[in-house]
This record gives structure tokens, C-alpha cells and sequence, in this order.
């Protein structure tokens, strides 16, 4: 089995790992922070989500220093599976919240005109942005293992 960009192990999937966390942390600081974010499911579902997909990147971003300082290959293909499900586990849900906020944001805020709020429409479309940021690094992260694994 190739070692190859974003595989876990590497500099480049540590690197993608970060961005995961990097972005979703941006996204749930972006919504906590607002007043009023509790009033839509949908909006909860996104910090839900983007919670979900912190601990998940981190963990594996631990697991990548780790195998980096030892210099060990992670190409296991019991490993490699659990992170492709993993992976692909919360791409699903990221990119469901992304786009159920992204709607409601859309729908409330531009369409009916009742952004009123002021900063917090901007944190809100912010949050949505990095939204759909982790999910991009987390689809790339789970195409990466799902190569790997049929590779493998």
C-alpha cells in the first residue's frame, strides 16, 4: 500500500486534520457566541455536529503526531476502516448541518428580510462558512480512506 498525501500517518493528513479542527472550531465559537442561535434546530444541530467532528479530528490528529514522532505506518486495514466509517460518519453529518443552516440562514435572514440582529447575521453566515470548510477537508479526508481501504 502507497503512502501517500493525506494517508494517515503523514504530514499532510496531520495537516488535514488540523484544518478539520481548525474550522470547526471556528464554526461552534462563531454560533455559540451569538444570542439567539438556540432558537433554531438547526443552528443547534450545527454545533452538534461541528462537536462531533472536533473530537473526531482531534483524536485522529493525535493519532498522526503520534505515528510522525515514531515514524509507524498506520496502514492497518482494520484501522484504515474504522477511520473511512469514521470519516464518512461525519462528512454526513457536517454536511446536513452546514446545509440545514445554511437554509435557515438563507430563508430567515435574506429571503423574509428579518435580519434585524445586526453582528449576529454576520456570525451566523460566518458559522456556516466554516461549516461547510470542515466539511470540504473531511469529504477529501474521507476519499483518502476510502482509497486507502480499496486499495488495501
Amino acid at each position: 500500500m502507497k503512502n501517500f498525501a493525506g494517508a494517515p500517518g503523514t504530514w499532510t493528513g496531520l495537516i488535514l486534520r488540523m484544518a478539520q479542527c481548525l474550522f470547526s472550531v471556528g464554526s461552534i465559537a462563531s454560533m455559540a457566541t451569538t444570542k439567539t442561535f438556540f432558537n433554531f434546530t438547526a443552528f443547534c444541530y450545527l454545533i452538534a455536529s461541528m462537536g462531533l467532528l472536533l473530537v473526531w479530528s482531534f483524536g485522529l490528529a493525535v493519532m498522526d503526531v503520534y505515528a510522525l514522532s515514531k515514524k509507524k505506518v498506520l496502514h492497518n486495514s482494520i484501522l484504515l476502516g474504522l477511520f473511512a466509517v469514521g470519516d464518512w460518519v461525519t462528512a454526513t453529518l457536517s454536511l446536513a448541518a452546514a446545509a440545514s443552516s445554511a437554509g435557515i440562514t438563507v430563508l430567515y435572514f435574506g429571503d423574509l428580510g428579518g435580519c434585524n440582529l445586526g453582528e449576529e447575521c454576520t456570525k451566523y453566515q460566518m458559522a456556516v462558512a466554516l461549516a461547510f470548510l470542515s466539511w470540504i477537508t473531511v469529504a477529501i479526508s474521507s476519499l483518502i480512506m476510502f482509497w486507502l481501504v480499496a486499495a488495501g
